[in-house]
C-alpha cells in the first residue's frame, strides 16, 4: 500500500520563524489529543470543519488533527489550504489503497498517534466539533478509557438521519450489535456511533481488523476498554456532499459482525456447523437439477455434493476465516477444503462399520456418532490445514 504522510501546517517557533519539531521519544503530554478524521471526497466539508475546530478547541488543550484520506478528488489540496489558518498542527495521510475502508483509515491514524487521547470523528460535520473538548474532559474526569458520543441518552438525538429508512436501519443495527455482544458493549447505548474519544494506551492497533465504517464496534469487541463513559450529542445534517452509506456498506457491516462474533474457536465451530447445514440447500437443488437432466443418480450425487462444498467454502471464507485468507492462494485453499470435505464421507463409512460391528451400536446411533466425530475432525483439519499460516517460508497472497 502506497501512503504519503505530509504536514501542510505545523506550529511555528517564535524564536526562529521555523516550524518547531516534536521532541523524539517524549512521553505523551497529559491531556494531549490527536483528532483522527477519515475522509473520502470531502472537499466541501474540510475547510468548515477546521474552522469550527479552531473556534471550539481551547488554547490550553494540546491538539493536532490527522486526516487519513482515501479521496479521489482534491480533498488533500483543500486541507492544505485551510490548514494555513489553523493554530494547531494539521497533517494528511493519503492512502492509495483504502484497505479496510473507513475503519482501516482510523486504524492507520491510531498507529501514528502519540498523544494521550485519540478522538475519532467524521468530516461531514454531522459530529459537532464543539464536543471534542467535552469528550476528552469526560474521560479525564471519570477515568474512562473510552468516551462515546451517543444519540440515545438524555440530551442526544438522531435528528440528522435523513428519512425513516435510515433511522430504521440505524436502530436495527444498534439492536443487533447489542444483542450479539452484550458483555463487550455494556454501558454503550450507541455502538454505531462514529464519534468517540479513547486513551491511546487502551487500544492495540495491531489487534484491529476493521471492515467498513463501524470502527467503534471493532475497538470495543477486540480491545475491551475497562471503563466506558458517554456524553449526549445531536446528530447533525451533513454540511456538504452525500452520505457514503450504501447497500454494499451494509453487507460489509454484516460480514464484519459475523467475523467478530466468530472470533473464538467455539464460536467458529458453531458457525462451521451452521454453514454446513445450509449447504444441504444447494446440494439438493443441484441433485434435483442433474437428475432431471438425465444424469445417473450416483454421478449426480457426487456432482451435487461439490455444489454444497463450494457453497460452504464461500460462506466460511467470508464469515469465519476472512482474516486468514492471505496465508495461501485461493486455489490452494479451495483444493484443500474440497479434499477435506470429500474425505469426510470416506472416513464416515468405516467409522459407522466400527461402531456397529465392534461396539454394538444401532445403525442410526452409529451414523449420528460418526457425523459428530467427522464434523469435529473436519473443523479442526480445515482450521489447521487450510487457514493456519505456513510454518516456513513466506505465504503468497491472493
Amino acid at each position: 500500500m502506497s501512503e504519503d504522510l505530509w504536514t501542510p501546517h505545523a506550529p511555528v517557533d517564535p524564536q526562529t520563524d521555523l516550524p518547531s519539531a516534536p521532541e523524539a521519544a517524549e512521553a505523551p503530554a497529559p491531556g494531549s489529543v490527536t483528532l483522527i478524521v477519515p475522509t473520502f471526497n470531502e472537499a466541501g466539508n474540510v475547510a468548515e470543519l477546521l474552522s469550527r475546530l479552531a473556534a471550539a478547541l481551547p488554547a490550553h488543550l494540546p491538539c493536532s488533527v490527522l486526516f487519513v484520506d482515501d479521496s479521489t478528488d482534491d480533498t488533500p489540496a483543500v486541507i492544505e489550504k485551510a490548514a494555513l489558518e489553523c493554530a494547531f498542527p494539521v497533517a494528511v495521510l493519503h492512502r492509495e489503497s483504502p484497505e479496510g475502508g473507513l475503519g482501516g483509515a482510523v486504524v492507520e491514524g491510531i498507529k501514528r498517534a502519540e498523544s494521550e487521547w485519540i478522538v475519532v470523528m467524521d468530516a461531514d460535520l454531522q459530529h459537532p466539533p464543539h464536543l471534542v473538548p467535552e469528550l476528552v474532559g469526560e474521560g479525564t474526569r471519570t477515568g474512562a478509557d473510552l468516551v462515546v458520543a451517543s444519540r440515545y441518552i438524555a440530551g442526544g438525538s438522531r435528528a440528522g438521519l435523513a428519512g425513516s429508512y435510515r433511522i430504521a436501519v440505524s436502530r436495527g443495527a444498534t439492536w443487533l450489535t447489542r444483542g450479539l455482544f452484550p458483555r463487550a458493549l455494556r454501558g454503550i447505548s450507541d455502538p454505531m456511533s462514529g464519534f468517540f474519544a479513547m486513551r491511546r494506551s487502551a487500544v492495540t492497533a495491531d489487534a484491529l481488523r476493521p471492515l467498513g465504517y463501524k470502527i467503534l464496534l471493532e475497538l470495543t469487541v477486540r480491545c475491551r476498554p475497562a471503563r466506558v463513559a458517554e456524553v449526549p450529542f445531536v446528530f447533525q445534517d451533513r454540511y456538504s456532499g452525500q452520505s457514503k452509506s450504501t447497500a454494499r456498506e451494509g453487507l460489509r457491516f454484516l460480514t464484519h459482525l459475523a467475523a467478530l462474533r466468530s472470533a473464538t474457536p467455539l464460536a467458529r465451530m458453531i458457525g462451521f456447523g451452521l454453514v454446513g447445514l445450509s449447504g444441504f440447500v444447494p446440494n439438493l437443488a443441484a441433485l434435483w437439477l442433474l437428475t432431471h437432466t438425465g444424469m445417473n443418480y450416483l454421478l449426480a450425487e457426487v456432482a451435487a455434493n461439490q455444489a454444497g462444498v463450494l457453497w460452504n467454502f464461500l460462506l466460511i471464507e467470508t464469515l469465519l476465516f476472512r482474516d486468514r485468507r492471505h496465508h495461501r492462494h485461493r486455489a490452494d485453499r479451495i483444493a484443500r477444503f474440497t479434499l477435506l470435505a470429500n474425505a469426510d464421507l470416506l472416513l464416515r463409512i468405516p467409522l459407522i462399520a466400527v461402531f456397529v460391528a465392534s461396539w454394538g451400536f444401532g445403525v442410526l446411533a452409529a451414523t449420528a456418532l460418526a457425523l459428530v466425530t467427522t464434523f469435529v475432525v473436519r473443523f479442526a483439519a480445515t482450521e489447521a490445514l487450510v487457514y493456519l499460516p505456513r510454518k516456513t517460508g513466506r505465504a503468497p497472497t491472493s
